[in-house]
């Protein structure tokens, strides 16, 4: 599918600022008052800023109040709610441990399990699609929760939890290349089943079904050559998972390397973002043979 920047940006960083916000509600770092306003406020920059540049990818941005109407039967809808209700709760949780210099634990803990369900929301919009089955997995929502917990707990410094949980999400993250590379074979999507002639034997492509571009080309079909999947692969890999992990495990009690963790962690999942929707097959390229 077309990795759009605005949906890049809003997974990426969303994810963080609720997996920040999930740490901070179980009170880690242990802060209060002033000294935790920067903590709050950097998890809340970040998981507003995601929210709003998803925005960016709407038709007509103007219609994103729409989004909380349909939270039946939509998965946005549920993330849409769930973001403002996680928002309220923790800006409370926030209010109270930087004004009143009074954490409300219990408050912090509903505010925390929200967040990671929001995360969960979020991966459920695309683990829901059929007709992508690499994202239509489990493993999809996982390994989104268990970055988030992983980038949380590089923001709040925390040297355990990055080493438990960034470890985790790589090998999440290599079940999930590995694994989402077979599905869609497995799935028994063929030429034959997308044009529905396969009664009468094997089916080619004689010409394109129309000569020029159209809505579903520009969003649905992407094609990514599979050697420089691999090297983006590589890069993704090392940055966001294997070099974060090196660092907490020689980090001090200072800032200085989780600042250069974080930096790694955000650049190397920007491009293992990237590769989440390029590499994504969506069963109506085999309509347009592009595969």
């Amino acid at each position: 599918m077309h990795p759009a920047p605005s949906v890049i940006f809003f997974t990426v960083f969303s994810g963080l600022g609720f997996g920040f916000l999930a740490w901070l509600g179980f009170g880690i770092p242990a802060a209060s008052g002033w000294a935790a306003f920067p903590y709050f406020f950097v998890a809340f920059a970040m998981a507003v800023g995601g929210l709003i540049a998803s925005t960016f990818h709407l038709g007509n941005p103007k219609n994103a109040i729409k989004a909380f109407s349909q939270w039946r039967t939509s998965w946005l809808s549920r993330e849409a709610v769930l973001a403002v209700l996680t928002l309220s709760v923790t800006g409370i949780y926030a209010s109270t441990t930087i004004f009143l210099n009074m954490s409300i634990l219990p408050l912090g803990i509903i505010g925390a399990v929200l967040a990671l369900i929001t995360v969960y929301t979020t991966s459920m919009m695309y683990a829901q699609l059929k007709t992508v089955p690499r994202w239509n997995h489990w493993s999809t929502s996982v390994l989104f929760i268990l970055l988030a917990l992983g980038g949380g707990a590089i923001l709040a410094a925390n040297s355990m939890g990055t080493i438990l949980f960034i470890g985790l999400a790589a090998i999440a993250q290599l079940y999930v290349w590995d694994n989402g590379d077979k599905r869609f074979s497995a799935r028994g999507h063929t030429m034959e089943t997308a044009t529905g002639l396969g009664h009468i034997g094997k089916v080619r492509m004689y010409e394109p079904p129309h000569s020029g571009t159209n809505y579903l080309l520009d969003e649905m079909v992407y094609v990514i050559g599979r050697k420089h999947a691999l090297k983006l692969r590589a890069i993704a890999f090392v940055l966001a998972y294997v070099a974060p992990m090196v660092l907490a495990m020689i980090a001090g009690p200072g800032f200085g390397l989780y600042i250069v963790a974080l930096v790694s962690h955000i650049v190397g999942l920007l491009a293992q973002r990237w590769l989440f929707f390029a590499e994504a097959e969506h069963v109506v390229g085999l309509y347009y043979d592009k595969r």
